[in-house]
């Protein structure tokens, strides 16, 4: 019997390459042994047949970013959002064209959190630098927010919701307020606090049914179903 080596070392001697390029053709999915994608170079192999993608290039993986829309149903915490992060979960539709890994499931970070009671887009990346501008830019990155409401807006309810009311104590900056419909307020905001939404609903008499943010900065939720997820585009920036 073959004395079982690493699938990088297996891979390097039987193409040949180099091992780096072995380990950068097996990270990438590339590589199948005995019929199955196996995506880690030091996976012990003997005499199991290695296969090679005829399309495969051996590129550095690059870092995801994921864009969820999360059901308001959900626990608002970002260990439930990620159980919704998998193989069967991902958008039919999704536009990207990348080929999906289970790197791209590892220490992915969440960032900018949903308004309290909330559900719809959020976002995990493993990439450093998505994730400096979501951390360092969230205050300056608007949000949008449809808001369903009931009850019967107070004169100037509007007026007010779109600037002069205060929150913890504090001043809020002007905000974009308008009807999407008869029950519906589109919200459109810098800076959100966990609460300053039906704060805001409840000063104009409105109480708040349901929340879903569809925007964040540049980048839109679009039509990806509830509970489901897409890679986002390396064109969309926020």
């Amino acid at each position: 019997m073959t004395t079982p080596v690493r699938l990088a070392k297996r891979l390097a001697a039987t193409l040949p390459c180099s091992r780096r390029e072995a380990e950068l053709y097996i990270a990438g999915g590339w590589v199948s042994v005995d019929g199955q994608v196996v995506e880690e170079p030091q996976f012990m192999v003997s005499e199991q047949k290695i296969e090679l993608h005829p399309e495969a290039t051996p590129t550095r993986l690059e870092p995801a970013t994921i864009m969820l829309h999360q059901p308001a149903d959900t626990a608002v915490n970002p260990s439930a959002a990620l159980q919704l992060i998998r193989a069967e979960t991902r958008a039919a539709d999704d536009p990207s064209g990348i080929r999906m890994l289970k790197q791209h499931f590892l220490r992915l970070t969440p960032h900018i959190p949903l308004e309290r009671n909330a559900g719809g887009m959020v976002l995990f990346t493993q990439d450093w630098r998505a994730a400096r501008t979501l951390s360092e830019d969230a205050a300056s990155l608007e949000q949008e927010y449809i808001v369903e409401v009931a009850g019967g807006l107070t004169p100037d309810g509007l007026k007010l919701l779109n600037h002069g009311l205060t929150f913890n104590g504090r001043a809020l900056p002007p905000v974009k307020v308008s009807w999407q419909n008869e029950t519906r307020l589109r919200f459109a905001l810098k800076g959100v606090q966990p609460g300053q939404i039906a704060h805001m609903c409840q000063r104009a008499g409105l109480q708040v049914l349901a929340m879903k943010r569809i925007r964040i900065g540049r980048v839109s939720m679009g039509k990806l179903p509830s509970g489901q997820w897409r890679y986002l585009l390396p064109q969309e920036r926020f």
